[in-house]
């Protein structure tokens, strides 16, 4: 059986904006949160791709990795992930290929096929709705401009090619757990916002999995939310942040991070409270030692190779104290051979 303190643990920010701050003081926070947590012994700091969403700063997502990897000397640092049908693979490789150069080894690229957004927003990132991307072929196209350059080869990332940046399939269904599995890449599920279908995908992935030149063996990594504090209390009082959050999903109501509050009472229906409460059943809410319950029974159900946790407490001092918390639950040093360079 997997340990939590054996399991390396990874960080997921969005670049939450919240009320009352500025976009810079977003990116001071995520460069801050970064800092500590390469001290605290983390092993990956991931960025995802968002779009037109009020709370949300990482829409240019390759440009905050570059900021986040030269204020930081030894995390990796990745997308969590970058949504490929909005871009052409030849740009990502380039872009990418740029990052790995000035910041060798420390760069992953985690792929999405939702549009990190809504419609409409969609179809101006896209210019046009023609036929469906497929996504298994950019991801296929993508590794091509990664690989060694052929001779007569008149198609090339620069930089790019010839170029071993780790990739991950992430998902939130079977379609990216048989996608993973069929190409050999390490697989990241994300069950901080999409639980319902997580144990199937991973059960998918497991069995499918065929070895390539990049892994040998399946390796899963899940996605989940946490907000710790010194207290029981004090983490559910934090939490309600999260709630709210959640709720504005729930609603189609994108707002930026809210403060917490004490009563909830008039927050939400009965329904939207089971709701919430349900899209965020493995969350891990708490003082250390509910926590660290909460991320051991993750483990024990899924097996999981690592955890990357989303915490977003309203205040910086919050976050970073939540992060400090989780950490302490962790022995674990960056190990595993999906973050390996071959």
């Amino acid at each position: 059986m997997k340990s939590l303190g054996q399991t390396p643990l990874s960080v997921l920010d969005l670049a939450p904006i919240r009320e009352g701050k500025s976009l810079a003081d977003t990116f001071a926070a995520s460069l801050t949160l970064a800092r500590r947590v390469e001290a605290l012994g983390y092993k990956r700091f991931w960025l995802a791709e968002h779009h037109n969403l009020a709370g949300i700063a990482s829409s240019a997502t390759s440009v905050l990795i570059g900021y986040i990897a030269a204020g930081t000397t030894t995390i990796r640092v990745g997308s969590g992930g970058i949504m490929l049908p909005n871009h052409a693979p030849l740009m990502v490789a380039e872009e990418f290929g740029t990052l790995e150069t000035l910041y060798p080894g420390r760069i992953d690229l985690g792929l999405g096929r939702a549009p990190g957004t809504d419609q409409l927003t969609m179809r101006a990132l896209r210019g046009h709705l023609g036929p469906e991307v497929d996504f298994a072929e950019q991801v296929q196209q993508l590794q091509y401009f990664f690989a060694p350059i052929k001779p007569g080869q008149r198609l090339r990332a620069i930089p790019g090619a010839n170029l071993n940046i780790p990739i991950w399939i992430l998902g939130s269904s079977l379609y990216s757990a048989h996608l993973a599995a069929a190409c050999g890449l390490p697989y990241a599920f994300a069950g901080h916002f999409a639980p319902e279908e997580m144990l199937d995908a991973i059960a998918v992935y497991r069995s499918e999995f065929q070895p390539s030149d990049v892994l040998k063996n399946p390796y899963v990594m899940i996605g989940t939310q946490a907000v710790a504090a010194d207290t029981d209390e004090e983490a559910d009082f934090l939490a309600t942040t999260l709630y709210m959050r959640f709720l504005g999903l729930l609603r189609n109501q994108r707002t930026a991070l809210q403060p917490p509050i004490k009563d909830t009472s008039d927050l939400w229906s009965p329904s939207e409270r089971a709701a919430v409460l349900d899209r965020l059943r493995y969350a891990a809410i708490g003082s250390s030692a509910r926590v660290a319950d909460a991320l051991q029974k993750l483990i024990d159900l899924t097996q999981a190779d690592e955890l990357i946790i989303n915490s977003e407490p309203y205040e910086d001092s919050a976050r970073l104290r939540s992060f400090e918390i989780l950490a302490s639950l962790s022995t674990a040093r960056p190990r595993s051979e999906a973050g390996s360079r071959k």
